[in-house]
């Protein structure tokens, strides 16, 4: 056989083979081309948002290498006007198809989320709720009414259903409602345990501090407190040992944070008794969930709800994270 025509011929069907393969691959390679994810988070300000930022960037960097040709492009901000404007630039600029977004604020955010899924984007709401879910295809929360009921049962049940409590809540969304309706719906169960009052104190240990000396000093007997965050639960701890009161029998948190759960552990802290579970890996699967949908052309059930469990020193160890920024 002619050598020339020989080179040929092999050089023909080693392109028919690449070409078979790449057809084989194509669909898939494909739908990741079209895919660009925008990730729209709050930043650090604190323990569980540095969790998220943590968590949606190692998102990125698994999903990225998974899919050959996807884009997750990353953004945090520091409040909700800030948040909305990054929205049009991922839309603008970006040119995302996809979107998944931890709204700062509910309201605030409801509008300019409606505005991108008007676009044809598809969008996920992860944990703060907007005010309007027909601006969303899909929400992914954890269980936000289990939050709140599990540390009312376990107060009343510690106060042998009689004393005094105060709650310090998150910041004004959906999630902070739900979480709000589930402990007082529990408390009602209680007539002989009094809600003395159950202020906003943004999930920052700093506005926890403030609220919990407010209280201390508006309220001469305080039994239990309600911090629905760890991070809360920092501040009001440090409030409670600078005010030197030995009246209030126990302080708790809510989420996991590492530092909670190795105290709970260690059994360092008598205020510290329990916890309960929410953890900001959850941003993570929200990512994950959605992006392999969108490559297969899929859309995700309209709710998906993650489960909190209550924490004690019994099953501490199992919500251990201690290589987490949470």
């Amino acid at each position: 056989m002619n050598s020339k025509l020989s080179f040929t011929r092999r050089l023909a069907l080693s392109a028919m083979g690449a070409a078979v393969a790449l057809t084989l691959a194509g669909p898939a390679l494909a739908q990741a081309n079209k895919v660009v994810v925008g990730v729209a988070i709050p930043s650090a300000t604190h323990s569980f948002t540095a969790g998220i930022v943590y968590w949606a960037n190692q998102a990125k960097k698994d999903l990225e290498k998974a899919h050959p040709g996807l884009q997750v492009i990353v953004k945090t901000a520091g409040g909700a006007p800030e948040q909305a404007n990054q929205l049009q630039d991922l839309v603008t600029v970006n040119k995302i198809t996809t979107l998944v977004i931890f709204p700062f604020e509910s309201a605030a955010l409801t509008k300019p989320v409606a505005q991108v899924k008007a676009k044809g984007i598809y969008v996920t709401v992860v944990d703060r709720g907007l005010t309007d879910t027909s601006a969303q295809d899909a929400y992914v929360a954890g269980d936000n009414t289990a939050f709140g009921k599990i540390p009312a049962e376990y107060i009343a049940k510690a106060l042998n259903g009689k004393g005094n409590v105060v709650a310090l809540r998150g910041i004004a969304t959906t999630l902070d409602n739900e979480r709000m309706d589930a402990f007082n719906a529990v408390l009602k169960q209680h007539p002989d345990i009094k809600l003395l009052d159950a202020k906003y104190a943004n999930w920052n240990r700093d506005d926890a501090f403030k609220v919990m000396q407010d209280y201390l000093t508006r309220f001469p007997q305080i039994d239990a407190v309600w911090a629905a965050d760890d991070d809360m639960a920092v501040g009001v701890l440090k409030a409670i040992e600078q005010a030197k009161r030995k009246d209030i029998k126990l302080v708790f948190g809510g989420a996991g944070a590492k530092g909670m759960i190795k105290t709970l552990i260690d059994g360092s802290n008598p205020l510290i008794q329990a916890n309960v579970s929410y953890s900001p890996k959850f941003i993570y699967d929200s990512i994950k969930l959605t992006t392999e949908a969108r490559i297969k052309g899929e859309k995700l059930p309209p709710t998906t709800i993650i489960p909190s469990v209550l924490i004690t020193k019994e099953n501490a160890k199992s919500f251990y994270f201690p290589d987490s920024p949470f």
